[in-house]
């Protein structure tokens, strides 16, 4: 079955009491019992709930796995990972990570006698480095954020597996409809549903997806026993949001295009984080491993200042200043103090995550709209810009 009818399909049947096309929102936290231990399959709803239920199976579906498993929130998913682990394990993280889930490794779990190193993974060697007696976990994502680059996670798996060490991608930037990391040797595949895979910005969830059965019993009980478990309603909307990612992923990878190498032909942009470019660093892996491109993009203005960076973030009009991405309209973001203010800047820096960074959520309006609307925005420093420009040139006489 291709993924366009997975997605509309997968894990839903209609309602055996009333013939209903869409799944209900059965919005109960307990079930009756005939008697003791006697029941239809439900006890109580953080363990169990048939809208849930449903939307495991169809996230199993898309992501080819036999297993999945839906949260609270993408951090809660990332939690129940983490929480795999044993005092004195370590884990080897890519450098370049959403800030959430560095804080959530080094203020909670690092106390708690986990070590994480972080480290560049766009050359798979490196991990090579880092690996001892105590590695149980690979943590990656690709494309990261915000600086968009490419791990080869055939590679990583290739040695994790080598080595026994168990890998989580966060494919959350590409969605299913784009890249299946469990097709490629990941042992876990974690989404925020928050994003792509809800995309409409009104729900916040998240997911795992896997094929190991063990694994699979032990994330259930972790799942249950936490209880970070997502409400029937917040199901609901996410296989809503399901049934047309393949349609909204298409107009995000064109209108992703598009701006992209509007960007870059801007003389007032000076860099342009795309994974799409011939000349990305990691590009033949990105082609290799992904069905496009997606719509996440960063960009810094020639005019490499706080200043001039702040202007274009509130002066966009069609692209809404906010956190989060992968809803249908476009959001644009300062990753240093919103989604990644958490990171000591130090460390930012070393990953090329500037101060004066601008990270974009293209969404699927009309693209021609959206570049008018990032024209005008970042036209408001040209008069600076040209200031600026003079003042360099040398005197003549």
């Amino acid at each position: 079955m291709k993924i366009a009818t997975k997605l509309i399909h997968s894990g839903v049947e209609p309602d055996p009491s009333t013939g209903a096309i869409m799944t209900p929102i059965f919005q109960t936290s307990t079930y009756v019992q005939s008697s003791p231990g006697d029941h239809k399959g439900y006890e109580y709803a953080r363990t169990q709930n048939p809208t849930r239920n449903a939307l495991q199976n169809a996230l199993a579906a898309i992501e080819n796995g036999k297993f999945g498993l839906c949260f609270s929130s993408g951090m809660a998913a990332t939690d129940a990972v983490i929480k795999l682990l044993n005092p004195g394990d370590e884990v080897i993280a890519a450098s370049d990570m959403y800030g959430g889930t560095y804080r959530l490794f080094t203020k909670i779990f690092e106390k708690y006698g986990l070590k994480f190193h972080f480290i560049d993974m766009q050359y798979p060697n490196n991990i090579k480095n880092y690996i001892n007696l105590n590695t149980k976990l690979i943590w990656t994502e690709t494309p990261t954020n915000p600086m968009m680059n490419i791990t080869d996670i055939a590679a990583v798996s290739s040695i994790a597996k080598e080595h026994k060490i168990m890998l989580c991608v966060d494919n959350t930037f590409a969605s299913p409809y784009l890249q299946n990391p469990l097709d490629m040797g990941a042992d876990i595949v974690l989404h925020s549903a928050t994003k792509y895979l809800g995309g409409h910005s009104d729900v916040v969830h998240g997911c795992l997806m896997l094929n190991d059965a063990g694994l699979n019993e032990k994330l259930q009980f972790i799942q249950n026993s936490c209880g970070a478990v997502p409400g029937p309603q917040d199901c609901f909307l996410v296989l809503r949001g399901l049934k047309t990612l393949h349609l909204r992923m298409q107009r995000h990878c064109e209108n992703g295009e598009k701006i992209a190498q509007w960007l870059r032909k801007n003389p007032m942009v000076e860099n342009v984080y795309w994974c799409g470019f011939p000349d990305h660093p990691n590009h033949a892996v990105a082609k290799k491993q992904m069905r496009g491109f997606g719509g996440m993009m960063s960009f810094t203005l020639t005019d490499n200042s706080m200043e001039a960076a702040m202007k274009v973030l509130s002066s966009t009009k069609l692209f809404s200043l906010a956190e989060s991405l992968g809803g249908v309209e476009s959001l644009i973001g300062h990753p240093a103090s919103m989604t990644h203010a958490s990171i000591p800047k130090e460390e930012r820096i070393k990953t090329g995550l500037v101060d004066s960074l601008i990270r974009l959520s293209v969404g699927v309006e009309d693209v021609d709209d959206l570049i008018e609307d990032l024209d005008q925005a970042i036209g408001k420093n040209e008069s600076t810009a040209v200031s600026k420009k003079i003042q360099r040139e040398p005197a003549t006489v």
